[in-house]
C-alpha cells in the first residue's frame, strides 16, 4: 500500500508513456466481484487501485491534480488501468458512494468525477449544519438517514445532472445489497492495511 502525491503517481506511471498511437480505453469499464469499478485496458501493464473516500479533501485534491493525466495520457494508451475502491468513513461518504454506484456502470466515473470536483461546495454545508439536520443524519431507518443527507448536501441535484432521477436515487439509497458491497470494500481495505485515503496499490 502506498500513500502518494499526484507527482509521485505521475512518476510511477511514466514507465507507461509512449508516443505510439493506441485505441482509446477510457470507455472500457468493468466491475470487479467486490463491486469496485475499473477503467482501462484489462491487460494493462500497470494496474493502479485507488482507495477513496468522498469526504476526504486529499482525495479531491489528488483527483484534481492527476485525473487529467490519467484520462488523457495513460489510460487511453492501454498500458494503465485505474480501479476505484471505496473506504467509507462516515454517513455522508456512504451517501455519496451509494449514489456514485447508482445506475449503469458506464455512469460510474461521471458521477465519481462530479462528486469529487464539487466536494468543496457540498462539504462546506457540513460545518454549518443545524442540530436538527445532524439528528436526521443519525437517527431512524438507514434509507431515511441517507435521503436526509442527500437532500441537505445537494446530492440529488448532482445525480440528476448525470441522468439519475430522484426516484432512482432513492431506490439506490435503499439498496441493502449495494450498502453491503461498500462495507465489504471498506473492510477489505482495512484488512489490506490501508490507514488513510487516498492510498494506492
Amino acid at each position: 500500500i502506498l500513500k502518494l502525491t499526484a507527482v509521485a503517481v505521475a512518476a510511477l506511471l511514466s514507465i507507461a508513456a509512449t508516443d505510439a498511437p493506441h485505441p482509446d480505453w477510457t470507455s472500457q469499464i468493468a466491475v470487479s466481484p467486490s463491486g469496485s469499478h475499473v477503467v482501462g485496458n484489462p491487460a494493462a501493464e500497470v494496474k493502479l487501485a485507488e482507495y477513496i473516500s468522498y469526504t476526504c479533501p486529499h482525495c479531491a485534491h489528488f483527483h484534481e491534480e492527476a485525473d487529467g493525466a490519467l484520462r488523457m495520457v495513460y489510460i487511453p494508451q492501454g498500458k494503465v488501468s485505474v480501479e476505484v475502491r471505496h473506504l467509507v468513513r462516515d454517513p455522508v461518504d456512504l451517501t455519496a458512494a451509494m449514489l456514485v454506484n447508482c445506475g449503469d456502470k458506464a455512469q460510474f466515473f461521471q458521477l465519481h468525477n462530479a462528486f469529487l470536483r464539487s466536494q468543496d461546495q457540498w462539504l462546506e454545508r457540513m460545518g454549518r449544519a443545524t442540530a436538527g439536520q445532524k439528528q436526521r443524519w443519525t437517527s431512524g431507518p438507514m434509507a431515511q438517514r441517507l435521503r436526509a443527507i442527500a437532500s441537505d448536501f445537494g446530492f440529488y441535484d448532482i445525480a440528476e445532472q448525470r441522468g439519475i432521477s430522484r426516484g432512482d436515487a432513492n431506490r439506490c439509497l435503499a439498496d441493502d445489497a449495494l450498502g453491503k458491497k461498500l462495507v465489504g470494500q471498506t473492510q477489505a481495505a482495512i484488512t489490506a492495511g490501508v490507514q488513510g485515503t487516498p492510498s494506492f496499490m
